[in-house]
């Protein structure tokens, strides 16, 4: 099974599907004509919108590539939650001059149109967020060709994915940028996750399946850590976030290692969802009044992180980062593997040298 994993790149670099823009068909080539995998984002993209991004990966690389699904949220949201929250946030659309958008815009993100999509296109891996797909999602899909791989944020969660028969689970460590993919949206569990090594060592001895490190690793040497902590590949996003592929806001680019922003911190301000962020001003004023509910607070304020961005105003954008983002290279993606891979091997080598001395 490891070797099936292995067997879809060169370097054991995955590049994170970041949804909302970022991981464009350029930057999937790139990373994975450079060696590595390269992973597509359907979050938030309707399943034609998933169709033509695939054709057009497809065009510009024959090599191995993924795609990452967000797993349907169930309904638990408090509606009267979400109604105090938009009235906190009315005074953020008078700022920006435009409306709040609706809660009520979807739940599901249009996954089984999108699994539809991966199994009548089958793709060489598929990733899950959120959760995990029944069985016979999973089953369905290895009949077709595709490696699966689910998240998971505690050796309970890995251990679950095992169970439904994924070939791989993704381990993501507290550091990482972006939401959590616990399975469960339990907001006194908010802040309380594992790092990154401890995740990967005790998942190493929860499940028999590769496991995939996350979380806020940015150079060769982090990589070669995971690997040596029971991982049989790191996945990367915030390092890919600064890339010259990436299709992440320019200001939000530039944020990354802006001195300004000193620290990155766990919140639901933008979401309903345990995301981290680069701590600015509207994470501050409202993340600790936005409520358990996802995706009702993603859809409320998109009108306002779309003007944000649109103004150039970091202060009101979803500044995405790991707890490495200062550590950010802005560079070609492929020159990224490159050099990551380069880093790896001085970090083996180094330890062998280490090793022999002794």
């Amino acid at each position: 099974m490891s070797s099936a994993l292995t067997g879809l790149f060169r370097h054991p670099i995955v590049q994170a599907p970041m949804a909302g823009g970022v991981s464009l068909p350029r930057l999937a080539a790139a990373v994975s004509e450079a060696g590595g995998l390269g992973f597509l984002a359907a979050g938030y993209k309707t399943a034609d919108g998933l169709y033509q991004e695939i054709k057009q990966l497809r065009g510009l690389t024959g090599l191995p590539f993924g795609v990452n699904l967000f797993m349907p949220q169930p309904e638990y949201a408090d509606p009267a939650a979400v109604e105090v929250y938009a009235h906190q946030l009315a005074g953020e659309a008078t700022w920006y001059e435009t409306e709040l958008g609706d809660p009520e815009s979807g739940r599901d993100d249009g996954y089984d149109a999108k699994l539809a999509v991966l199994l009548d296109n089958p793709v060489p891996a598929a990733s899950f967020h959120f959760g995990i797909p029944s069985s016979e999602t999973l089953e369905s899909l290895r009949r077709a060709g595709t490696f699966t791989l689910v998240t998971a944020t505690t050796p309970e969660e890995a251990l679950a994915v095992q169970y439904a028969g994924a070939d791989a689970v993704i381990a993501q460590g507290v550091e990482a940028g972006g939401h959590q993919g616990t399975h469960r949206d339990l907001p006194e569990q908010d802040g309380s996750g594992l790092g990154l090594l401890s995740l990967v060592a005790q998942i190493r001895e929860t499940v028999s399946i590769p496991i995939v490190a996350a979380g806020g690793i940015m150079r060769g040497s982090q990589i070669a850590a995971v690997l040596a902590a029971g991982a049989s590949a790191a996945q990367l996003g915030t390092a890919f976030l600064a890339t010259h592929e990436s299709g992440a806001h320019d200001v939000h680019k530039q944020a990354l290692t802006n001195p300004l922003y000193v620290r990155t911190e766990l919140t639901r301000a933008f979401s309903g969802r345990p995301a981290r962020g680069l701590v600015n001003r509207f994470l501050r004023e409202h993340g600790p009044y936005a409520p358990a509910a996802y995706p009702e607070v993603h859809h409320l304020t998109a009108p306002l992180r779309k003007a944000a961005a649109k103004a150039k105003d970091p202060q009101g954008m979803a500044l995405w980062a790991g707890q490495g983002h200062r550590m950010a290279r802005e560079l070609p993606a492929g020159q990224l593997v490159e050099i990551l891979a380069a880093e790896l091997d001085a970090a083996r080598t180094a330890l062998s040298d280490t090793g022999v001395r002794r």
